[in-house]
């Protein structure tokens, strides 16, 4: 038997925010490499989407493609975790071997510094962190003890450049890394790891409006690479099927920006 193609067949894997953008990419990358997969994101209508969309491309495997919500901005957040793994897991029966957490909000993503009050904002950090960490809590009993399993966050390239006026959404991509490194110690010998992207041209990129827009700012990312090249979410899923397959990697942050961070 082969000894590198085959490490993630058979293997259970749950991607949360797997419905879009990178996470659809690394759901895609699994099945293709014979995992049983399970998408999540906050949006029913996201989810049938995306199972529909994995279905559709790999007919073959389409009894290995499953989908729930769960929203991590909630009231009820470790409710719907629990509820997540459970479903993922066949209330425990079958156990995962790998967690990714893709999931992202544009909560207070454009707040200026002269904005920030100290006023506490419970949504503030409920998906970019505090939703990590409550995966990472229970995913200690929903997960294979072992360090052929991992949990794999997303942190994002502004942690180690920032770029002027994200101050509030920033420190939560470094707490993030931090929090990833403190983990694999508590997860051992579950490894912990995440990766940080640059700019991956994702649906996200919507919200820059009309495509001239969309024109521009790609261009403008291209202009800040060594590559000169905008990231795709098929590249980026690379370096999450990397966290999950190197039985040897854990407490660290893999980029993934072109050479950003060199230029």
């Amino acid at each position: 038997m082969p000894k590198y193609i085959n490490k993630l067949e058979g293997k259970r894997v749950l991607i949360v925010g797997g419905t879009s953008g990178i996470g659809f990419g690394v759901a895609e990358a699994c099945v293709e490499y014979g995992a049983i997969v399970t998408v999540a994101s906050s949006q029913q209508t996201k989810v049938t989407a995306a199972v529909d969309r994995l279905k559709a491309a790999y007919p073959e495997s389409a009894d290995k493609i499953t989908g729930k919500t769960c929203d991590l901005s909630a009231d009820n957040m470790e409710e719907n975790i629990k509820n997540l793994y459970d479903f993922a897991t066949s209330n425990g029966a079958h156990k995962l071997d790998h967690v990714v957490d893709t999931a992202g909000d544009l909560h207070n993503m454009n707040q200026k510094l002269a904005a920030v009050t100290y006023t506490p904002d419970p949504k503030y950090g409920r998906v970019r962190y505090f939703g990590p960490m409550m995966l990472a809590k229970y995913a200690l009993e929903y997960m294979n003890s072992s360090p052929e399993s991992s949990f794999t966050l997303t942190s994002g390239v502004m942690a180690h450049k920032p770029r002027e006026g994200l101050s509030a959404i920033i420190g939560l991509a470094s707490a993030k890394e931090c929090m990833s490194r403190a983990l694999a110690v508590d997860m051992k010998p579950i490894r912990v790891n995440t990766v940080s992207p640059g700019a991956i041209k994702t649906e996200m990129w919507d919200m820059f409006g009309d495509e001239k827009a969309v024109a521009g700012m790609i261009q403008l990312f291209k202009s800040k690479t060594l590559t000169g090249t905008i990231g795709l979410p098929e590249d980026t899923a690379e370096s999450y099927l990397y966290c999950m397959k190197n039985h040897f990697l854990t407490g660290r942050t893999l980029h993934a920006e072109g050479g950003f961070l060199l230029v």
